[in-house]
């Protein structure tokens, strides 16, 4: 099977809805903290953040399968094996952080000492990670918890940076279809 010269349309669609669902996790992740504690609008982008995030997990999932059951374009023929080893491995850890990062935050939750329910979008319960919320003292594991999930966040908030970064000198620079390739409409 030849290597196609774009991502179809359903890799295209789930990659910027991810995008853009990422994006608001790092802003409301980022508004929540900032606010004073117990407020009731910190309440609701943790509500809010919560429900991104298991949305990401869920649109991650399906992600997955769907690029292992169909091959991407191929990289540039003259792309420097440094550069496509890179791309490969940021690859490898946006797709660990996209899993990670609410599985991650499932777990803080579900720790957490207030045992504040989640419903995701105001609708749809979402229970506990099974044994994580009958911990004897689940303080200790919640702080833990929490700081490995603000370094993942910062990690996924570095890398997509990276990424872009990486995707305009492609498109500004080298002038390449890599950018292109991922983008919904057939830019010149």
């Amino acid at each position: 099977m030849p290597e196609p010269a774009r991502y179809d349309g359903v890799a295209q669609a789930l990659h910027w809805l991810t995008a853009a669902a990422v994006l608001c996790l790092i802003v409301i992740g980022l508004v929540m903290t900032a606010l004073p504690p117990g407020t009731s609008l910190q309440f609701r982008l943790f509500q809010w953040h919560k429900s991104l995030g298991i949305t990401v997990l869920l649109m991650t999932l399906p992600r997955l399968a769907w690029r292992l059951a169909h091959r991407p374009p191929a990289l540039p023929v003259d792309m420097p094996r440094w550069e496509a080893a890179l791309a490969k491995a940021m690859h490898l850890a946006l797709y660990a952080l996209l899993l990670g990062l609410p599985l991650e935050g499932w777990a803080v939750v579900s720790a957490s000492p207030l045992n504040i329910p989640t419903v995701l979008f105001g609708v749809v319960p979402w229970p506990a990670l099974p044994g994580l919320g009958s911990l004897p003292n689940k303080a200790a594991i919640d702080a833990v918890l929490k700081t490995a999930h603000d370094i993942a966040g910062w990690s996924i908030a570095t890398l997509l940076v990276l990424h872009v970064a990486a995707a305009l000198r492609h498109h500004l620079v080298l002038h390449d279809d890599v950018l292109r390739r991922m983008l919904p409409w057939r830019a010149r």
